[in-house]
């Protein structure tokens, strides 16, 4: 008898959790297991990049109003959903101005409602062995899913994040085991809930560099200027990703006479208008430039001169192992978990988490090709895969573990299937 599985994930949208998802579900033993995934909501250029073997669970519309507009909600008859959110919204600002929090009341206000909205949410009818939340908020899985085990997944730095604490603890401490990406995020996460030690366990994202190489040679990235020296940055527009440094570090550059560097980031996200609008007040209309949402960022990865991070936290940033399987010269800030993604003066630089700090190393890498070249060389010895990841989940489940990576979908079989699905894609 297989296992029965379930994985639950908002939505498949661009992003460096998503993409890690899609990877692992490529490498799962499917033989063994039984794989069900439920998404809140049916959106994502990702979907496609589901495999065959997996099966997307019918979309339920209750849980499609999390991240929906208000109006859109109350257009759509969600009246008692849209109530939550709207309490949710009123508790979550005052919180917010009494913490006095940087980012304001949104995470709390997403977990508000969801607690709110659980009263009244159905419980998942199928019964599962394993039942696994991949992406906070856990909320769901925890309370109206069925399991004989169930796991979450950390994905962020908790030392950053501005939540409800006491009410997220009574979330995780439902969970018997909770996934880590890396040591840095289990650091913060146990500093925050120490009683939950014994729960924890280390499993980095899943990569598959050949995938990767081979993606980033599907198409010429046009957008980039091939006589400029190019830096690129991937990820969603929001306060964590630090982007608004970014655009401050290109106005430093510019006003130091560098006139030959632009910066190109792909994503989307909530800070988008904030951020064209800093922009155009530094006039760097011609300098940084906001590429938008592409499905496949591993062109413009492979074609800039340096890829730069410029995050204020981060738990491990899936786009920096990617630049590293691509061989760039990578700058990262010195968030709190920066050290366990790479290793400086070896691979790229860990630099300070400024303005200044931003914008000092990118002119020292513009005028040094020798040191660009040196990171680019030492990068491309290494393998970065890491399939054998995968058996800890595996063990986890209950399977026992004899070191190899038997089990695991590998090599052309495995590549070609994940190609042809990514390549199915809009560019």
């Amino acid at each position: 008898m297989k296992k029965k599985i379930l994985f639950t994930l908002y939505d498949l949208e661009i992003g460096g959790i998503e993409r890690s998802f899609i990877n692992m579900l490529n490498s799962f033993d499917y033989q063994k297991y039984e794989i069900d995934i439920l998404l809140f909501n049916h959106k994502g250029e990702l979907l496609e990049a589901i495999p065959e073997k997996a099966n997307l669970i019918t979309q339920k519309k209750e849980l499609t109003v999390f991240r929906k507009p208000l109006k859109q909600c109350l257009k759509e008859g969600h009246i008692i959903a849209s109530l939550c959110r709207m309490i949710a919204k009123v508790v979550a600002n005052r919180q917010a101005k009494k913490r006095r929090l940087i980012e304001g009341g949104g995470y709390i206000q997403m977990q508000l409602a969801l607690k709110y909205s659980l009263f009244f949410l159905s419980k998942l009818e199928k019964k599962y062995d394993i039942a696994i939340s991949y992406a906070w908020p856990h909320d769901y899985v925890a309370t109206k899913v069925s399991a004989e085990k169930k796991i979450a997944w950390i994905h962020t730095d908790y030392s950053n994040l501005e939540i409800n604490n006491k009410q997220d603890y009574r979330i995780w401490s439902r969970f018997n085991h909770i996934i880590s990406i890396s040591e840095k995020c289990t650091t913060s996460f146990l500093s925050t809930y120490p009683s939950l030690k014994g729960r924890i366990t280390e499993i980095e994202n899943i990569n598959s560099p050949a995938l990767i190489k081979k993606m980033a040679h599907q198409f010429e990235s046009k957008e980039l200027n091939r006589e400029s020296f190019n830096i690129v940055s991937v990820g969603r527009l929001s306060y964590a990703k630090g982007y608004d440094m970014a655009i401050e570090a290109m106005k430093q550059l510019k006003l130091r006479g560098f006139s030959n560097i632009k910066w190109y980031v792909v994503g989307y996200g909530t800070e988008e208008k904030n951020l064209k609008e800093q922009i155009n007040e530094a006039q760097l209309h011609n300098e940084f430039i906001l590429l938008g949402k592409k499905t496949n960022p591993y062109p413009y990865i492979h074609a800039c001169d340096v890829y730069i991070q410029p995050s204020r936290y981060e738990g491990k940033a899936v786009t920096v192992t990617e630049a590293k399987i691509l061989s760039k010269p990578i700058v990262i800030t010195d968030y709190p978990t920066a050290k366990s993604q790479l290793v400086s003066g070896e691979e790229g630089i860990i630099c300070p988490l400024s303005i200044e700090g931003i914008a000092d190393e990118i002119e020292k890498l513009y005028k040094d090709d020798v040191r660009r070249e040196q990171y680019s060389l030492n990068l491309s010895k290494k393998d970065f895969s890491n399939l054998q990841e995968l058996e800890k989940l595996y063990f986890l489940f209950g399977e026992k573990i004899d070191g190899s990576v038997n089990g695991l979908m590998r090599g052309k079989e495995q590549i070609d299937e994940s190609e042809r699905r990514y390549s199915s894609l809009q560019q």
